[in-house]
C-alpha cells in the first residue's frame, strides 16, 4: 500500500538507501543535482588511474520501481506549504522531506559539475597532472590522505610523493596507534616521505608550501585531504539557518528528525547525530529513518508504531586501502580494543573492488 509523498533531497549513500527502503510503501521522489550516483569510495583511485575513470558513476534509473528521480537544484524547503522548491521553479509537495545532501569532499573525491561528462573530465585532468608531476604533496594523514598517497605512489613509482600531517601519528582519528604505524611503515617502505607534526599552508610563491616551523616545501601538485564540509549552505540561504549547528550540520533529535519539525528528517554526513562520518553510519541512519518515516505516515491508524531512536556509532570496522592489494583493517572487539588486520582481509573486503559491486547491486545493476 502506497501512503504519503516523501521527497528525499540528495542521492548519495544515505539518500539512495532511504529512497529504496521506502519505494514500496510511499510515493518517493529522489532529487539530486547529479544525473548519476557518484560512488565516492572509488573516486580517489579514479582520480589517479585512467582505467577506473568510469567506475564511480552508476545510473539511478534502476533504483526505484515506483518512485521518480528529479535532476535539479533544491533552493528551499517551504515548511509552511510543505513544498520543496527547485531552482527552476518546480515545487514538489511532501508529507515527509528528508535532507540527505551529504558533505563536500576535497578533490579528487568530488563530483565536479553536474553531468557525468564534466565529472569524468575533472578526473581525467587529475590523472594527467599526476602522470607528469615530479613531486606530489598530499596534506592530511587521515584515511583519505593515506589512501590517496598510496594510490599515487603505486601509479607513479618514479615521482616524489610527500604526505604531510599536522598530528603526531597517521590515522589518529581512528584511535588505533597500531593502524597508524602500519600505514606509516607501508608508505615509507614505498618511499613516500611522511612528515608528522607538519601543519601545511600555501607559501608566498606558486608551488611552495610552508609548515608551522617556517620550513618551505616545493611541489608541482598538491591535494588537501583535510576534512569535509556539510552541504547545507542552501538551507542557510533558503532561510533555514535555525536548523543548523555552528559547523553547518543539521540538528536532529534521536529519531533523526530536524529539531522542531515532525515531518523533516536528516540522514548521513549532513546531520549532527554522530562525528563518525563514514558510509556504514550513513546506511544505518537511512534504515532507522525509513522505519520512523513509515511510522509517521501511518501514525493515525490503530496500529501506530513508536519511533526508534538512533544510537551514534562510535566504533565500527574501518578499512584503509593501500592500493588494490594491500591495506589496514581496524575491527572493534569486545572490551574496547581494536584488532588490526592486514593485506589479505583489507584486499578482499574493500581494497580490490572498493565496494563497487555492492553499490551497483544497491542501484539495481549487476556487480560487474
Amino acid at each position: 500500500m502506497i501512503d504519503g509523498d516523501v521527497v528525499v533531497i540528495g542521492g548519495g549513500y544515505a539518500g539512495v538507501r532511504l529512497a529504496k527502503r521506502l519505494d514500496a510503501t510511499a510515493r518517493v521522489t529522489l532529487v539530486d543535482r547529479k544525473e548519476v550516483f557518484f560512488h565516492r569510495i572509488s573516486s580517489l583511485r579514479a582520480g589517479v588511474r585512467k582505467e577506473w575513470s568510469a567506475t564511480p558513476f552508476i545510473p539511478y534509473d534502476r533504483l526505484l520501481r515506483h518512485g521518480q528521480l528529479v535532476v535539479g537544484k533544491v533552493v528551499r524547503i517551504d515548511t509552511a506549504e510543505r513544498r520543496v522548491v527547485l531552482a527552476n521553479g518546480t515545487r514538489l509537495p511532501y508529507d515527509v522531506v528528508v535532507i540527505a545532501t551529504g558533505a563536500d569532499y576535497p578533490e579528487p573525491a568530488r563530483f565536479a559539475g553536474t553531468t557525468t561528462e564534466e565529472a569524468m573530465k575533472s578526473l581525467a585532468e587529475h590523472q594527467q597532472k599526476i602522470a607528469f608531476a615530479e613531486h606530489v604533496l598530499v596534506v592530511g594523514g587521515g584515511p583519505s590522505g593515506v589512501e590517496l598517497s598510496a594510490e599515487i605512489r603505486l601509479a607513479r613509482p618514479d615521482a616524489r610523493v610527500t604526505l604531510a600531517h599536522s598530528g603526531p601519528a597517521l590515522l589518529g582519528s581512528t584511535g588505533s596507534k597500531r593502524a597508524g604505524r602500519k600505514a606509516r611503515e607501508w608508505l615509507e617502505a614505498h618511499e613516500v616521505e611522511v612528515r608528522l607534526d607538519s601543519f601545511m599552508a600555501p607559501g608566498n610563491d606558486f608551488g611552495t608550501y610552508r609548515d608551522a616551523r617556517g620550513d618551505v616545501l616545493t611541489a608541482d601538485l598538491s591535494f588537501w585531504a583535510t576534512g569535509t564540509t556539510p552541504n547545507t549552505l542552501w538551507l542557510r540561504l533558503g532561510g533555514h539557518g535555525d536548523l543548523l549547528t555552528p559547523s553547518g550540520h543539521v540538528k536532529v533529535d534521536r529519531s533523526l528528525r530536524a529539531e522542531g519539525h515532525l515531518d523533516v528528517f536528516a540522514v548521513g554526513d549532513v546531520n549532527d547525530a554522530t562525528e563518525l562520518k563514514i558510509t556504514p553510519a550513513a546506511l544505518a541512519q537511512a534504515d532507522l529513518a525509513a522505519w520512523n518515516i513509515r511510522a509517521h505516515l501511518n501514525s493515525s491508524g490503530k496500529h501506530r508504531k513508536e519511533p526508534r531512536f538512533y544510537r551514534p556509532i562510535h566504533r565500527t570496522p574501518l578499512i584503509v586501502p593501500f592500493g588494490p592489494a594491500d591495506g589496514v583493517t581496524m575491527l572493534p572487539v569486545p572490551g574496547g580494543e581494536t584488532a588490526v588486520l592486514g593485506s589479505r582481509t583489507s584486499a578482499v573486503a574493500k581494497a580490490k573492488t572498493l565496494m563497487t559491486p555492492y553499490m551497483r547491486r544497491q542501484l539495481g545493476y549487476t556487480a560487474a
